[in-house]
């Protein structure tokens, strides 16, 4: 078995690779995890104590509880992106990449490499988001496994996205078009802040075909029970997406889409 397949090696490179993007983002956590936390503090007291105090419950849920789900779960999957865009379109920027490319390490390897680390790095301000909306109401979880696991998949999901508009992007400015034109309407309009039942029909049956609603719907039912989507559903949705996704990115790394000259 050579170097290049050998699994030792590959699990060095794949620890090595985890352990520099999370050093990566943990050196600077007040540039990548503490403004996730303030924003999120400052949703929590303007919309949840605020505004949400002269709104009325919600399938049994106080306005504040409601959006907890859904601001955890936006901050996951922001923060994913935002770590994996960042990391992968610097590491070509500062040519590091090329040196990936030509060593034993496979793409296979340096995809989940990635991956995991903006994973982790979504996972983090999550659990910190959830830490913050302690202080301000009570979070129950009714199925902790259904949080954990659309946790993670949102996590990847938005971690492969970042890659793959990295691997695009030729200018700084790129890695920020698609979270600023596309990402932050479909989480405006995924059921973050509101029930889609309060939607009209038309727009409900649109709805939900927008990944990101399902992964909130999906969250929200794992820590407080209740749902507008069919779960199951929603675990496909996101399950299909996240493979194609990720077969996606491989093949753009294989074939040196964006990196090789």
């Amino acid at each position: 078995m050579t170097s290049r397949t050998g699994f030792y090696p590959n699990m060095v490179a794949l620890r090595t690779l985890l352990h520099k993007e999370i050093m990566r983002f943990m050196r600077i956590w007040s540039q990548t995890l503490l403004p996730p936390a303030i924003t999120m503090g400052l949703y929590f007291i303007i919309f949840g104590k605020f505004i949400g105090s002269q709104i009325r419950m919600i399938d049994g849920y106080t306005y504040i509880q409601y959006i907890v789900p859904g601001l955890v779960m936006m901050s996951i999957m922001t923060n994913a992106y935002a770590n994996t865009a960042s990391s992968f379109f610097l590491t070509k920027f500062n040519k590091s990449i090329e040196e990936m490319v030509v060593s034993p390490m496979s793409n296979f390897i340096m995809l989940l490499g990635f991956m995991m680390g903006g994973t982790v790095r979504g996972i983090m301000v999550g659990a910190i988001v959830v830490l913050i909306a302690l202080l301000f109401t009570s979070v129950p979880i009714y199925h902790a496994g259904i949080v954990i696991i659309m946790a993670v998949l949102a996590a990847m999901v938005f971690s492969l996205g970042g890659l793959i508009n990295a691997v695009f992007a030729k200018r700084f400015d790129d890695i920020s078009f698609i979270p600023t034109f596309v990402l932050t309407p479909l989480t405006y309009l995924g059921g973050v802040f509101y029930s889609i039942k309060q939607l009209p029909p038309m727009w409900r049956s649109i709805s939900v075909f927008n990944p990101i609603l399902n992964m909130v719907d999906t969250f929200r039912y794992g820590l407080l029970g209740v749902s507008d989507l069919n779960i199951y559903w929603g675990f496909g949705l996101v399950s299909v997406l996240f493979i194609l996704m990720f077969f996606w990115a491989w093949i753009l790394l294989h074939k040196g889409i964006g990196i090789k000259v």
